[in-house]
C-alpha cells in the first residue's frame, strides 16, 4: 500500500511528521518575526484586511518563502536519498503541495471570517438606525466578499483537482506492484479483488479522509491563535466562570470529549466490519467454486454461510445504534453549545454582532477539526477494514516469495485438492 508509493514509507512518514512538526514549532517560536529582519516589512496596524490583499502581505510573503524553505529541503534530501524511486516526483513533492494547497484554502477561511465582524458591525448599526450607514457601505463589502470567495472557489477546484490525479497515481503504484507479482499473487485467494476493488476502494476513500485530515490539522493551526485572540472579548462562562482563554479552552475541552465519546461507543465497530467482509468473502467463494463445480455450493452450506452474514449484519446493526445515538445527540449538543458559552457574555452587552459572528465561524472550526475522528469515524472503520485485507494480502505475497519452489508446489496442489 504504501512502499509502492513511497520511498522508504516509515522513515519517510517519521521524517516528515518531524520536519513539520519543528517548522511549526519554529515559525510560532520566533521565525514570524523575522520577516521584518530579513526585508519583508511589516503588517499595518490594525485589522487585517478584508479582501485579497490580505494574502499578499508582509507577514504572508515572509511565510510563502519560509515554507519553500522548508519544502525545498526536505524534497532535496529525499531526491538525493531515493532518487530511484519511480513515484518520488508525486509521492514527496506533490505531498507538500497538497499541503500548501490545503493551508492557503484554510487562509481564506480565515480571511472571510475576517470578513464577518465589519459585515456584521455594519448591519446591526444599520437595524440600530445609525445614518452614517449608507447602501454603498454594504456594496463595497459585498464586492470584497465576492473577491475572496472567488479565489476560494478557484482554490477548491484546483485542489481536488491535484488530489484527484495524485491518488490515481497511488493506486497506480499499487496495482502496478501487485501486478509484477502476479506469478506468486494469482494463486492467492481473492487475488483479483485485493488488486482490483481493494486498491480502488483504498484510493478513493483515501481521497476524501486524507483531504479532510490535511484540512483539520490546517485549520487547527490557522484558527486556533484566532479563537485565542478573540478569548479576549469573554471573560466568564457559565457554570465554571472566568477561566484562562475561555474560547480557546472550551473548543479543546469539548471536541475532546466528543472524541473520546464516540470512540468509546465505537470501540467494536472496526473488528465487526473486518469480520463483516469475511464472512461476505466466504460466502462469495462459495458461489463462484459452484460455478465450476457441481458438488460446492450446496444448498445447506449456503445457508450456513449465509447465516454467518446474517449473524454479522444483525450484529453491526445493534452496535450502531447507540453508536447513532450518541452521535447524534452529541452533533445535536454542538449545534448550541457555542450560544451557552456566549450567554453571559452575550447578555452583559458586551461585544457586537460582528464579533459573535467571528466567535461562532472561529470556534466552529476548531470544534469540526477537532472532531475530526467524531465526522468520519464510519469511513475510518471501512478503510481500517480495507488495509487489514490489503496488510493479510501482502502478508501473503512475502510467505510466497520466501518459499521454495517444492514447498510453493505442494501448496498448491493442497488447494487444488480442496476444490
Amino acid at each position: 500500500m504504501f512502499q509502492s508509493f513511497f520511498p522508504k514509507p516509515k522513515l519517510f512518514f517519521l521524517s516528515a511528521a518531524a520536519w513539520a512538526l519543528a517548522a511549526v514549532l519554529i515559525w510560532y517560536g520566533f521565525a514570524n518575526e523575522l520577516g521584518a529582519t530579513l526585508g519583508f516589512g511589516t503588517d499595518p496596524e490594525g485589522p487585517p484586511p478584508i479582501d485579497l490583499r490580505y494574502f499578499i502581505t508582509p507577514s504572508f510573503l515572509w511565510f510563502y518563502t519560509y515554507y519553500a524553505f522548508f519544502t525545498i529541503c526536505f524534497g532535496g534530501f529525499w531526491w538525493v536519498f531515493s532518487r530511484d524511486h519511480r513515484w518520488h516526483l508525486w509521492s514527496v513533492w506533490g505531498s507538500s503541495l497538497i499541503i500548501f494547497m490545503t493551508y492557503f484554502s484554510v487562509q481564506v477561511s480565515v480571511a472571510i471570517n475576517n470578513w464577518r465582524r465589519p459585515f456584521g458591525d455594519t448591519l446591526q448599526n444599520a437595524l440600530e438606525g445609525d445614518k452614517g450607514v449608507v447602501a454603498n457601505d454594504f456594496y463595497v463589502l459585498m464586492l470584497m466578499f465576492a473577491q475572496i470567495a472567488t479565489l476560494s472557489m478557484g482554490m477548491f477546484v484546483l485542489n481536488r483537482f491535484f488530489v484527484s490525479h495524485y491518488i490515481f497515481r497511488w493506486r497506480t503504484a499499487m496495482n502496478d506492484y501487485y501486478v509484477e507479482k502476479w506469478k506468486n499473487v494469482r494463486h492467492i485467494e481473492g487475488a483479483s479483488q485485493r488488486i482490483q476493488e481493494d486498491t480502488m476502494r483504498f484510493a478513493s476513500i483515501m481521497e476524501g479522509l486524507g483531504v479532510s485530515m490535511i484540512d483539520a490539522v490546517m485549520t487547527l493551526i490557522a484558527f486556533l491563535p484566532v479563537l485565542f485572540a478573540l478569548s479576549s472579548y469573554v471573560e466568564t462562562l457559565p457554570i465554571v466562570g472566568a477561566i484562562p482563554a475561555p474560547l480557546f479552552t472550551a473548543a479543546i475541552l469539548w471536541s475532546l470529549f466528543g472524541t473520546v465519546l464516540l470512540a468509546v461507543v465505537g470501540i467494536k465497530l472496526p473488528g465487526l466490519e473486518f469480520h463483516n467482509q469475511r464472512v461476505e468473502a466466504a460466502y462469495r467463494k462459495e458461489l463462484v467454486y459452484g460455478e465450476d463445480h457441481e458438488h460446492r455450493a450446496q444448498p445447506l452450506t449456503l445457508t450456513e454461510l449465509f447465516g454467518n452474514v446474517r449473524r454479522n449484519y444483525f450484529r453491526l446493526y445493534f452496535h450502531y445504534l447507540y453508536f447513532n445515538l450518541a452521535r447524534g445527540f452529541y452533533i445535536q449538543a454542538d449545534n448550541l453549545f457555542t450560544y451557552f458559552i456566549l450567554v453571559p457574555t452575550i447578555v452583559a452587552g458586551t461585544i457586537t454582532y460582528g464579533i459573535v459572528q467571528q466567535i461562532l465561524t472561529a470556534f466552529g472550526q476548531v470544534s469540526n477539526s477537532f472532531q475530526y475522528l467524531v465526522n468520519s469515524w464510519s469511513t475510518i472503520i471501512e478503510l481500517l477494514s480495507i488495509y487489514k485485507r490489503l496488510k493479510g494480502f501482502e502478508v501473503s505475497i512475502a510467505e510466497r516469495e520466501n518459499m521454495s519452489p517444492e514447498e510453493l508446489a505442494a501448496m498448491l496442489e493442497a488447494q487444488e485438492a480442496k476444490l
